[in-house]
């Protein structure tokens, strides 16, 4: 089972993009879905997940610019981030975890904010 990432691209300052993951089939028993990013040098953090049942967390750096949502049922996620900076360039990974403690990553797609 592969998470697919779609959605980076190159925007200038202050705009919008919208990221989306779906697995290459449902993935059973998802109870999290989350976007992790990861910067030039910098360790990958956790951008924001979305926990079964709709409570959604996020990192301090993206409050009120970005919002999770998706299906875990599905097992597709997506990623509204508005407001761009360019402290936002990174490669942004999609990530689910099961109720049995499995993990799954996609490739990654990256996202350019210029400024």
């Amino acid at each position: 089972v592969q998470l697919q990432a779609s959605g980076g691209g190159l925007v200038q300052a202050g705009g919008s993009l919208r990221l989306s993951c779906a697995a290459s089939r449902t993935i059973f028993a998802i109870n999290t879905m989350a976007w992790y990013r990861q910067a030039p040098g910098k360790q990958r953090e956790l951008v924001a997940d979305i926990i079964s049942g709709g409570i959604t967390n996020y990192a301090d750096s993206v409050k009120g610019r970005f919002t999770i949502s998706g299906d875990l049922a599905k097992t597709t996620v997506y990623l509204q981030m508005n407001s761009l900076k360019p402290e936002d360039t990174a490669v942004y990974y999609c990530n689910a975890r099961s109720l049995f403690s499995n993990v799954y990553w996609g490739k990654g797609t990256q996202v350019t904010v210029s400024s």
